[in-house]
């Protein structure tokens, strides 16, 4: 339809002409409410941010048992599934601070047990604080060629 015509349907109706895309020749339009189709472009793009999600925290001890690893894991994996990242967190006090490689062997311990149910990335390496060892997980997003040759 020839721009002169449509601008001139448009104004009948009391409504805007629209371009909707201007990458083809010649360039897409529509006749419709400006306003509303502002609206909902900043509602398409709200939607199709991903949420990154919240940081959640597992305090793990130094003299923790194996059950209770396995139950922080637990609790570990619902925060992982509903897309939020997880904070691992070992505090350290007194003689415990000359002991870090026993604290890292735990915490390997509980990434071996998580890693059991559900695959995790590592997005920030187990760091050392004055209170203790702390790192940062995510759920790992398996590729779907790699589910595929896993499969067959």
């Amino acid at each position: 339809m020839p721009l002169i015509e449509a601008l001139r349907t448009a104004r009948e109706r009391s409504l805007d002409l629209i371009q909707v895309t201007e990458k083809v020749i010649p360039p897409v339009c529509k006749i419709g409410d400006y306003g509303k189709y502002l609206y909902r472009q900043k509602k398409k793009e709200k939607l199709a941010k991903p949420k990154g999600g919240e940081l959640k925290g597992i305090r793990l001890t130094f003299r923790i048992s194996e059950h209770d690893l396995e139950t922080r894991a637990h609790q570990a994996e619902k925060f992982l599934k509903k897309g939020n990242k997880a904070r691992i967190e070992m505090k350290l006090r007194g003689r415990e601070k000359a002991l870090q490689g026993f604290a890292k062997e735990k915490i390997k311990k509980f990434l071996e047990i998580l890693e059991k149910s559900i695959p995790i990335k590592i997005e920030g390496e187990l760091q050392r604080k004055p209170r203790g060892l702390t790192m940062i997980i995510s759920k790992a997003y398996v590729k779907d060629e790699e589910i595929n040759k896993k499969t067959f």
